[in-house]
């Protein structure tokens, strides 16, 4: 063989070597939980943004474009019932309104599971 083609079997050996590697570290349940939580601890710091839905309705083009100040729009949920709370755009839980001093807070009455929190964001 000349010596552009042993580098290449070379090479091949070595990838099919790290190949291995990896796949027997899929086998590992201790290293895969290890880099879980390490994936987890860089996600933390992550910004996402809350936002609290207190109901929603469809209304026609022509009704939209009639709403003025004072107009009253009836939205799709009960008074009362716990309202949702988004984290980008996923429910993770369900709460009621609060004041926190001269703010409005949102209470947690219902929480969706931590693992399927992070897995829908």
């Amino acid at each position: 063989m000349n010596s552009e083609t042993e580098k290449n079997v070379e090479k091949s050996k070595e990838n099919e070597n790290t190949v291995v590697e990896q796949k027997g570290n899929e086998s590992n349940p201790e290293k895969n939980d290890s880099t879980g939580a390490n994936n987890l601890r860089v996600l933390e710091n992550i910004d996402v943004r809350l936002t609290v839905e207190v109901g929603n309705t469809e209304i026609k083009i022509r009704d939209l474009l009639r709403l003025n100040e004072g107009s009253v729009v009836e939205l799709d949920r009960l008074a009362g019932e716990p309202l949702d709370i988004l984290a980008n755009g996923t429910m993770i839980a369900k709460g009621e309104v609060v004041m926190v001093g001269e703010r409005f807070g949102i209470r947690l009455t219902e929480v969706v599971d931590p693992e399927e929190r992070v897995q829908n964001l």
